[in-house]
């Protein structure tokens, strides 16, 4: 299993400390470095500075979101990247939900499996530069010669030659139809709050993605990079407390109640009386209630906590499903531990 660093995205004020993240990745062989955007800070131009102080990590987005960009543009970066990195670069891209996409950034949410298949169309059509791109989809027109525009629109071909044709593409997804999408079109998949105990109903959805026609992978060259949150401490509930927040947030306040495919993961775990509560809370104010309430069965479920020993033997369920990176957070010290930890 290999390990990855997660920088995850900006709040208030970009994080401190994480040159010296990224030159313990590198001094300690992670496999990867990413960055993730939701609604304040963008995912490339935090790689492209601290890319510049790396030479070995692979350096990837977890994830870009879709509606932010053009397909074209996000081609244009990753391509862009690719080349300042020296052939490290790694694109995933995501979905978001209805909220994000339609309040944030204005575009419309609806079928979004056929969106980021168009979409993922036109980023390796720049990326081979074997012909101008065109798309005549259902999300997408290239060129765009409809109904108030001039007409003149001409199909292009990317004036740089891209590094390297088959940069990989990772999706992030959490329904079983995006994940078998997943399988089909891309490199990779970038789960979130993946649990060991469904990860015989992934690989069923990973298979099916696989066996359609025209899937790029198999089983044997197919990445699945998880985020697992890692919090070490002898007071297990203490260290769990620190993960609820997050979960809490994204169970509680991460879409509406109508449409949460967090709280839909959750729910298809055997949680579901426990995401309704901990909505209803969320949503009525009593946040911190909402936060308390997460089990600590959930937060097991999905993430290491507890002292070392624990952490080390809650391991064996992970090393055992179909993820190929486990994807960390935290500062050095705890950096050196989890190598440890992992590699035995």
């Amino acid at each position: 299993m290999k390990l990855g660093l997660v920088l995850g995205y900006w709040f208030a004020d970009p994080p401190t400390g994480v040159a010296e993240q990224i030159a313990t990745a590198e001094e300690l062989g992670f496999d990867s470095v990413w960055s993730a955007e939701a609604y304040g800070s963008d995912c490339f131009t935090p790689l492209a500075w601290y890319g510049a102080a790396t030479s070995r990590v692979r350096l990837g987005t977890a994830v870009c979101q879709m509606a932010a960009r053009t397909p074209v543009a996000t081609a244009m970066s990753a391509l862009t990247l690719d080349h300042l990195t020296g052939g490290r670069f790694i694109l995933g891209l995501g979905a978001s939900g209805p909220q994000v996409v339609e309040g944030w950034y204005g575009q419309p949410y609806p079928r979004p499996l056929a969106r980021t298949r168009e979409y993922v169309d036109v980023v390796r059509q720049v990326l081979a530069r074997e012909e101008p791109v065109t798309i005549d989809g259902e999300h997408f027109q290239l060129p765009n010669t409809g109904e108030g525009t001039t007409g003149l629109g001409k199909a292009l071909k990317s004036i740089t030659h891209p590094r390297r044709t088959d940069l990989p593409i990772y999706l992030g997804a959490e329904g079983p139809k995006n994940v078998a999408l997943s399988a089909e079109i891309a490199d990779g998949w970038l789960p979130m709050f993946m649990s060991p105990g469904l990860d015989p109903h992934y690989r069923e959805c990973l298979e099916e993605g696989w066996a359609r026609p025209g899937a790029r992978r198999g089983p044997d060259d197919f990445e699945v990079a998880n985020l697992v949150q890692v919090v070490i401490d002898d007071d297990v509930e203490k260290a769990a407390d620190a993960v609820r927040m997050s979960l809490g947030f994204y169970i509680g306040g991460m879409g509406a109640r109508e449409v949460n495919f967090h709280a839909d993961l959750f729910s298809r775990m055997g949680y579901a009386d426990d995401v309704a509560r901990i909505q209803d809370l969320f949503l009525g104010g009593r946040k911190e209630e909402a936060i308390a309430s997460v089990p600590l069965a959930l937060v097991e479920d999905v993430a290491l906590v507890g002292p070392p020993d624990k952490v080390r033997e809650d391991l064996t369920r992970w090393r055992e499903t179909c993820i190929t990176t486990l994807l960390v957070a935290g500062p050095p010290p705890q950096m050196r531990l989890l190598a440890d930890l992992v590699r035995g």
